[in-house]
């Protein structure tokens, strides 16, 4: 399945196509079997995590699930069972705040 998530990513433009690659292997690095799939037209992680290339930026999403409101509160974003943080360039990646964020999740 990872093939269609490449094929998603290649064909963004910069810097989306940057970030999301970037995004994708701090994903991968942390959980190296996670099960990755195009859902919605986007790559998805296990309903835990998605990647969104939109027109100024990319969205980080997390399934808020099981999450206290105090956590939640570090996201962005309306959606009752996903929130997500923006990422406008690669400098704005904060690998040690994205891990911690991937594993707040996961667990």
């Amino acid at each position: 399945m990872g093939n269609k998530v490449k094929e998603y990513i290649e064909k963004q433009k910069s810097p989306q196509k940057e970030i999301c690659h970037k995004l994708r292997d701090i994903i991968l690095s942390i959980f190296p079997d996670i099960k990755e799939e195009m859902k919605y037209g986007v790559p998805y992680y296990e309903n835990k995590y998605y990647i969104v290339a939109l027109k100024t930026h990319v969205n980080l999403g997390f399934s808020i699930k099981g999450l206290t409101k105090e956590e939640i509160s570090v996201f962005e974003g309306t959606g009752k069972t996903t929130k997500h943080i923006k990422i406008n360039t690669i400098e704005d990646i904060d690998e040690m705040k994205i891990i911690k964020l991937l594993k707040m999740v996961k667990e």
